[in-house]
């Protein structure tokens, strides 16, 4: 996905470019705020740092050599938050134009439902980039359920995807969709192969090598727990 969106004479790079904004403007504007900046800073901070990458087309300089994309993004954002804000300041807030759409408000109030914790702008980025990709993976698995309309079994089984002991019990479950306890513990095993798939694909669309894969996901349940 990444070397798709660095062409950018590709028909298929915008649609990429697109997704992976979408996918981590959140992680990055977490990074921004827990620098300090105000929730409205944040915002323009986070729109002309990727009105910068599109435009100036720096995902190119993504090399595959260079390691991760999360690392070539978060220190991206660091270089652009010590020498380039200042350079683009303009006269209306965001730069004039959005790059990424979403509700400022919400994510200000996603912020201040982050956890108190002592985490710095790269820990917190990271810690949301793992819990985008989960999110996206699940939403993913669950699109996948819809299609067959099998919504209702995925919202009841999707606690036990991450082995919750809290969770209703199979039991209860199968009762409620008048299936049998066996069925719903096959069910979740095939769901959670099914999930686990879908995450080493959400992770090889940024890695170099599929090699890497495995130590993402390592680091990934690493920062989660934490």
């Amino acid at each position: 996905m990444v070397l798709a969106a660095r062409d950018s004479q590709q028909p298929e790079a915008q649609a990429a470019l697109a997704r992976l904004c979408q996918t981590y403007w959140y992680p990055l504007y977490c990074c921004v705020r827990r620098h300090g900046r105000s929730p409205e800073d944040a915002q323009d901070l986070t729109q002309a740092f990727f009105a910068k990458l599109i435009e100036k087309n720096q995902i190119a300089l993504a090399d595959q050599e260079r390691g991760r994309f999360r690392t070539f993004l978060l220190r991206s954002l660091e270089n652009f938050l010590r020498s380039e804000y200042e350079k683009t300041t303009t006269q209306k807030r965001g730069g004039g134009r959005e790059i990424v759409s979403w509700d400022a408000q919400t994510a200000e109030d996603r912020y201040l439902s982050e956890p108190a914790t002592e985490l710095s702008p790269e820990q917190l980025f990271e810690r949301r980039w793992a819990s985008t990709l989960i999110t996206e993976t699940l939403t993913r698995l669950r699109r996948e359920l819809s299609v067959s309309g099998r919504d209702e079994l995925f919202d009841r089984l999707e606690p036990h995807l991450w082995g919750d002991d809290t969770s209703t019990p199979y039991a209860a479950i199968a009762a409620e969709l008048d299936m049998t306890v066996v069925a719903v513990k096959v069910t979740v095993h095939r769901l959670r192969s099914r999930y686990r798939n879908l995450l080493r694909e959400q992770i090889a669309e940024t890695v170099a090598v599929p090699e890497e894969v495995e130590d993402e996901m390592r680091r990934l349940f690493q920062v989660l727990t934490q």
